[in-house]
């Protein structure tokens, strides 16, 4: 009788722990999904946009390049992320004329066009040298051939992505973008991009959009001689790649790509 009194005690308190190791396992859980769900919406992003609209001197503008702009932003917005937009001289953001023609629409152009708080955000930008790098998770800059002009050459702008790059936080280019790093610095004092692995708009992308002898410089050659490892795919086709914390992609096509290789580095 004593036995089996002694079995029932042993037996209740198993039982108990067993249920409150579940309990307490149940409980590290939840706490990890909320903790997940927390991280991912206070995701604060920095996009940095030209405010150059001149095409060289053809007469012609340029700016920024709306898909290249809106897939990542909706990308990003869509899983929560704060994205504050920032341009080297503040207020409206150019809209490269290109970009906006009905056989440059995307689904993102699409929403983007219908979208009156990202359009009154693309016309009242803050100003770059306003930007503090500590208040961010990560920056995103866009292309178009305007960036080609000024952000290759922005002071501020060199200076973020340096901060940014000393973080190890991830900073992300698309198309003419990377062309904001030809003056940047790594921690080593070389050119950020050499011995990484990288990609941006091509020579052949250039001259197919008769270009060449306009731009200031080329994109490919530009991150070679930086002593970039460049690499990309057939013209037009999607491509990024990733290096560390340094996200490139090849054209507008590559934009989305470049977005979730940002977001994946946030999780």
């Amino acid at each position: 009788m004593k036995a089996i009194k002694l079995l029932t005690i042993a037996l209740t308190i198993i039982t108990a722990t067993s249920c409150k190791n579940s309990k307490n396992e149940t409980s590290e859980n939840v706490s990890e999904n909320i903790k997940d769900i927390k991280k991912e919406k206070d995701m604060n992003i920095l996009f940095v946009l030209t405010s150059h609209d001149k095409l060289g001197d053809t007469g012609n503008k340029t700016g920024f390049w709306v898909e290249e702009f809106a897939s990542p932003y909706y990308t990003l917005l869509d899983k929560g992320a704060h994205i504050t937009i920032a341009t080297p001289k503040g207020g409206a953001a150019p809209i490269d004329p290109s970009s906006a023609a009905p056989d440059a629409a995307t689904a993102s152009t699409d929403r983007f066009n219908k979208d009156d708080e990202a359009k009154s955000r693309i016309a009242n930008t803050k100003v770059l040298a306003d930007m503090n790098p500590d208040d961010f998770d990560a920056v995103f800059y866009p292309g178009g051939h305007g960036p080609l002009w000024d952000l290759a050459n922005d002071a501020a702008s060199i200076a973020l992505i340096e901060k940014f790059n000393s973080q190890q936080k991830p900073i992300a280019f698309v198309c003419h973008a990377p062309a904001a790093l030809k003056a940047v610095k790594g921690t080593d004092g070389n050119p950020l991009v050499k011995g990484k692995k990288v990609t941006g708009f091509t020579n052949t992308e250039e001259a197919a959009v008769q270009l060449t002898d306009i731009v200031p410089f080329l994109v490919e050659d530009m991150l070679k001689e930086n002593g970039g490892i460049y690499s990309k795919k057939d013209d037009w086709a999607a491509y990024a790649i990733q290096d560390g914390n340094l996200i490139t992609g090849q054209n507008p096509a590559s934009s989305e790509l470049v977005a979730e290789k940002l977001l994946e580095s946030l999780k």
